[in-house]
């Protein structure tokens, strides 16, 4: 089974489906790329935008195109020596579908009532709906109540759309109902369809969202690689901090988030940390510290959103709710991977036993539980581990604790100002060589260019602080939202009223610190419109036209570092040019093609892009990671590495790092030695072998990326 050089992330829409891929076959082979990669293709809520809500697993999205047109995408794919991945969703589905209306009429007799994870009480399951005083209307054989539909009568209870409903569900999303995939007929029947696609050899990789949900995610993995081979497939795990994916789990490596966050660090400068973390403290009145932020995020997240899953946690494991509470708030991860029926691993009881000592002592008894106690208790304080993460860190501490918001990513941590090309250098050498590698994705926060801007203000936060200064005189709202509005209105340079508005309104919702999604304020909204009115008026792109060399330096350093590193490379829609997308929905706006050059970063970036893809192609996957290291006064200021291939390096990377303090220092005499080869120069023209400087490796891009050819 074949490994991809690269990828290409779709995101599929009922506006632009399976022809519309098919019509930029030879803009993406001429890009580079070896796989195109397809967000969800199974039958969704028809109106759906991302595809996670499938309702219908036997079937390919008829608003796509259907198989027939999966099929003649495929083949013009093909065509063009594109293969293709898709994202496969095993852990839930929407509640609205065949199978589940069968259990609610059905009640535990159901055929299907083994497919979801659901807590029977008398029989009868509850749904979180209610909402008004408005009573439910029979129609025939259907309950009706606003939009929702029920059999009548069944075996179900309708409960306040505030409480937890009665079966497992995707983080708080009482929409999207948890399955039982560990029982091999359900996982069959919601993986029929991908299985008869990689059969027919029209699909040639698979990635699998949030493995963190399932009960065993392992057990799901093996059972998958059994059926499908040796199939590439990586899975879409958040990895904090030294964490690493378990050697277990058979899979070729996550989707990238970890990659991400130490590529974005390489051009964070840690001395910008002081003067940041003051400038926020002063502007929105928060504490210094992120992690007492977090863990009473975390804690209000529990009371909010997840009293049903405390509740059964703390029914199985004979404890008091709070204990589950004090214990799911301290974890620093999103599950600590204990399997029922087997030791723990070491780094597991670590894990958990270090989170404990931040509780009272009411919680030891529950420690041991969830670590050597009932196959349940394990399995439900393993599930419940990810939603309070996500939830209470992405969610929420990522919009109250933000002194630089390109650190605020899925996975990272807004603490942890920089990385060293040293540490970097040892990550690259202990990665295997198929994981995914990325900068954007259609879950990041902001996209990498974004991010690239934001990364400046570690290097000049005495200037950034003077024009903060000054906008705040001009227009101030909210000091817990204006100085993320600030940040995010600088780096996503121009953008729209609408678009601006529609940011600041998740931001404040997500923060929850003056309004949320389930308690909005129409005067507080109204006041956050007038604000971004108000703000988009403001001469803002006057300093992000002053950083713009800069963050183009970062940009393409980031991109060519992404791409040439270990690891299979994504490039997410759009982002082969410059993007300056928010959060989702705004990073799933519509992708015009081809990309054509509008500006001279825009053309920089896709050469860079071009370049690297059709290099990665000739390279190979599991080509050796040489470590290059600079001499010289400027050395801290590259990030160099070659990749090897038939006992010798067959290519180069040479990045420049914080171009800040560079363009105040130069290069002078900064050399870097390359290995022994002759080489062509893909960017700056002819170059000899041997000390380079780097003055003259530089001169043209702030990237060079080198291949050798034989004489």
């Amino acid at each position: 089974m074949s490994r991809p050089a690269s990828t290409y992330r779709v995101q599929l829409t009922p506006d632009f489906g399976f022809a519309q891929v098919a019509e930029i076959a030879e803009y993406l082979r001429d890009l580079g790329v070896s796989h195109v990669y397809l967000s969800p293709i199974l039958q969704a809520t028809p109106e759906s935008r991302h595809g996670y809500d499938v309702i219908d697993h036997s079937r390919i999205r008829e608003e796509f195109g259907g198989a027939s047109g999966f099929r003649e995408m495929a083949q013009q794919l093909a065509a063009h020596d594109l293969s293709v991945v898709v994202d496969i969703v095993p852990n839930h589905m929407n509640t609205v579908n065949a199978q589940f209306w069968s259990v609610l009429k059905n009640g535990p007799a159901s055929p299907y009532a083994k497919w979801f994870d659901i807590e029977w009480v008398d029989g009868k399951v509850a749904l979180p709906v209610l909402g008004d005083d408005t009573p439910p209307v029979v129609d025939g054989d259907v309950l009706r109540y606003h939009e929702h539909a029920f059999p009548y009568p069944g075996h179900y209870r309708l409960v306040d759309w505030r409480e937890g409903p009665g079966y497992r569900r995707f983080f708080d999303v009482s929409t999207l109902i948890g399955l039982r995939v560990e029982d091999p007929a359900v996982l069959f029947a919601t993986h029929e369809v991908i299985f008869w696609l990689l059969d027919e050899g029209l699909v040639d990789g698979l990635r699998v969202d949030h493995p963190d949900g399932l009960a065993d995610p392992r057990g799901y993995l093996e059972r998958l690689r059994a059926r499908v081979g040796e199939t590439w497939t990586v899975v879409e795990k958040i990895l904090i901090g030294p964490e690493r994916l378990p050697d277990d789990w058979p899979c070729d490596g996550t989707t990238g988030y970890d990659v991400l966050n130490r590529v974005n660090g390489l051009f964070v400068d840690p001395a910008g940390k002081e003067p940041l973390v003051r400038l926020f403290t002063e502007l929105t009145g928060q504490p210094s510290e992120y992690r007492p932020v977090m863990a009473q995020a975390k804690r209000e997240v529990l009371e909010l959103f997840f009293g049903a899953e405390v509740n059964r946690l703390a029914k199985s494991a004979s404890c008091a709710p709070e204990t589950v509470r004090e214990l799911l708030a301290a974890m620093p991860v999103y599950r600590a991977y204990v399997v029922p029926g087997e030791p723990p691993p070491p780094e597991s009881v670590e894990i958990v036993e270090l989170a404990a000592e931040a509780c009272s002592p009411a919680v030891q008894p529950l420690v041991r539980e969830v670590l050597y106690g009932s196959a349940e208790s394990i399995v439900r304080f393993q599930q419940a581990c990810g939603p309070v993460m996500a939830k209470g860190v992405e969610d929420t501490a990522l919009y109250r604790w933000y002194p630089l918001a390109c650190l605020n990513e899925v996975g990272g941590e807004p603490d942890a100002f920089g990385v060293t090309v040293e540490d970097f250098h040892d990550f690259c050498a202990e990665m295997v060589p198929y994981t995914m590698t990325t900068l954007s994705t259609h879950d990041t926060k902001r996209s990498e260019d974004v991010r690239a801007r934001l990364s400046v203000l570690s290097e000049m936060p005495e200037e950034w602080a003077a024009a903060v200064a000054q906008w705040s005189a001009a227009v101030r709202f909210d000091p817990h939202l204006d100085y993320l509005a600030w940040q995010n209105l600088m780096a996503a340079w121009p953008i729209s009223v609408e678009r601006f508005t529609d940011y600041l309104l998740k931001a404040a919702r997500e923060a929850k610190t003056a309004i949320s999604w389930i308690n909005p304020d129409s005067a507080y909204e109204r006041g956050l419109r007038e604000f971004a009115e108000a703000a988009v008026r403001l001469p803002i792109g006057e300093f992000t036209e002053r950083i713009e060399p800069f963050a183009m330096s970062n940009s393409l350093a980031a991109k060519l570092v992404q791409l040439m590193m270990p690891g299979v490379p994504d490039v997410y829609q759009g982002n082969e040019t410059t993007d300056f997308s928010l959060v989702d929905p705004d990073n799933r706006r519509p992708v015009t093609y081809p990309r054509k050059p509008e500006t001279s970063w825009d053309a920089a970036k896709l050469l860079v892009t071009t370049q690297a893809l059709r290099l990665r192609r000739r390279l190979g996957g599991a080509a050796p990671y040489l470590p290059l290291w600079a001499e010289g006064e400027a050395a801290e200021h590259v990030i160099a590495f070659a990749r090897g291939g038939d006992h010798r390096p067959q290519a180069v990377s040479v990045a420049t790092r914080l171009p800040v303090r560079l363009a105040r220092i130069g290069w002078g005499g900064t050399t870097l030695t390359l290995p022994a080869g002759t080489w062509r120069d893909l960017l700056t023209g002819g170059l000899h072998t041997g000390r380079i400087p780097l003055a003259h490796l530089l001169g043209q891009y702030p990237v060079s990326l080198l291949e050798r050819h034989d004489l």
